[in-house]
């Protein structure tokens, strides 16, 4: 009874297989003339001069084929075309599967659907699924976007391409590279991963990252996964010397917003190098029409930013960096700002100031004038000869510092200053004694060679 149940599904199965290979439309050959030959023991057609090849609503053309019957294949040679509908494929040696509808060429392969010409040295199309699978030196071409890869796969329907392997696609304002990315042709939005590289054709922006997203139709870029913006500005100096000055941001989070406002937005474990400049923060904006930088915390508990300037530090609620000609021109403070500096001989010694606001004035990237605001205390170590010399510890309502070599050259004190002067003997040996409530002096200052390591 069992072998009689078994035998029963074998004819069922093989009767299946048999009425779904009679329901496939065999393919039709025509041309100049035919030979008939059996090969291999297999009933085989040649025809030479003008063929055609026809399937239901697909027709191929070449010069000479080969068809083998019982497969329901055929041998493409010659200035291969195949046609469907608006769809049209060229090559100068192809295959030809009719059980399958599709169509494989490995001699240079060019799909055109009027709506993207799509061209590698191999590939196959599927006519059911409307689907191309090509390989090696792959390329796409539509009126917006150039995409090149190693393979890709594109999804007529869906007008969506997947590709993988040396990715790159162009279009007027960005160029991205990745291992892989995924590509809507309606929306041009672009989801690329691993090793990507978004390059602005517009201006000297760079920006590195593992997973990005682009949204043009927005002009919106995200990239979350180990993002690092770097943007090269050249200043001219003479016709033989050219100078270069580097923005470096990284972050856990960047966005890209490129309408009017054109701006960069970064987020977490923010690092920020700008020729002299450094700093770490949680949120940073650059407005790159404005040529400004906006560090800030984003709640009250959170860490305030830091940056550092020379042999400088400072730190509070918010900076804001102006930048003129790519030269630092103005940096303000605003909110509990603090600035401290390091003096180069005598390690342990700091100028602190505090105040309510603090603006910082450049020449030549050099500091001029430091304007202090509201409720200032500080303490300048005194020097004579490059040789310490005391202290001088004062309050005031406003406070001037000019600078001279980046060096502390006059303090001027408004709005009722006192002054006090601690002598050397006092000081030596006990500069941990003379902080402001303020004092934190952060180490971690950001190095270039560590922002540019790429993971």
């Amino acid at each position: 009874m069992i072998i009689w149940k078994n035998i029963f599904l074998v004819v069922i199965l093989f009767s299946s297989i048999i009425l779904a290979q009679e329901n496939t439309e065999r393919i039709k050959v025509v041309g100049d003339s035919l030979v008939g030959k059996v090969i291999n023991g297999e009933s085989v057609r040649e025809i030479y001069g003008n063929v055609l090849l026809t399937q239901a609503n697909i027709v191929i053309s070449c010069d000479n084929a080969i068809q083998y019957l019982a497969r329901n294949d055929a041998i493409l040679q010659g200035h291969v075309i195949a046609v469907q509908d608006s769809m049209t494929i060229t090559t100068s040696e192809g295959f030809y599967y009719g059980n399958q509808r599709k169509t494989s060429s490995s001699s240079g392969i060019v799909m055109d659907d009027k709506k993207v010409i799509l061209q590698a040295k191999q590939g196959e199309y599927f006519f059911d699924e409307n689907k191309a699978i090509f390989q090696s030196q792959v390329s796409l071409f539509d009126s917006v976007t150039t995409l090149f890869s190693d393979k890709l796969v594109y999804f007529r329907d869906e007008n969506r391409a997947v590709a993988t392997g040396n990715v790159k696609i162009v279009d007027e304002s960005n160029e991205i590279s990745a291992d892989s990315l995924e590509h809507f042709r309606n929306t041009q939005i672009s989801i690329a991963n691993s090793h990507v590289k978004i390059r602005s054709l517009q201006n000297n922006t760079i920006i590195f990252g593992n997973h990005l997203e682009d949204y043009p139709e927005r002009k919106y870029t995200l990239i979350n996964e180990n993002p690092l913006l770097i943007q090269y500005d050249t200043t001219y100096i003479s016709d033989a010397e050219w100078e270069i000055d580097t923005l470096i941001i990284k972050a856990e989070k960047m966005e890209a917003f490129r309408d009017s406002s054109n701006f960069f937005k970064a987020t977490d474990s923010v690092k920020i190098i700008r020729d002299n400049f450094a700093s770490v923060n949680d949120f940073a904006l650059y407005l790159r029409n404005n040529d400004i930088i906006i560090t800030k915390k984003i709640s009250e508990d959170a860490s305030e930013p830091i940056l550092w300037y020379e042999n400088s530090q400072l730190t509070g609620d918010s900076v804001t960096i102006y930048i003129q000609d790519d030269k630092i021109r103005q940096l303000d403070v605003t909110g509990k700002a603090f600035m401290l500096s390091r003096n180069k001989k005598y390690e342990n010694r700091f100028d602190q100031t505090s105040s309510n606001d603090l603006h910082l004035y450049f020449e030549n990237n050099k500091l001029k004038r430091a304007e202090f605001i509201g409720n200032v205390l500080s303490i300048y170590y005194l020097y004579e000869d490059e040789e310490a010399n005391g202290l001088s510890k004062s309050s005031a309502k406003n406070v001037t510092v000019v600078f001279e070599n980046n060096e502390v050259d006059e303090v001027r004190l408004y709005g009722i200053p006192s002054s006090e002067y601690y002598p050397e003997i006092d000081i030596i040996g006990n500069e941990k004694a003379f902080t402001l409530p303020r004092f934190i002096f952060y180490p971690g200052r950001p190095v270039k060679e560590e922002l540019l390591k790429i993971n």
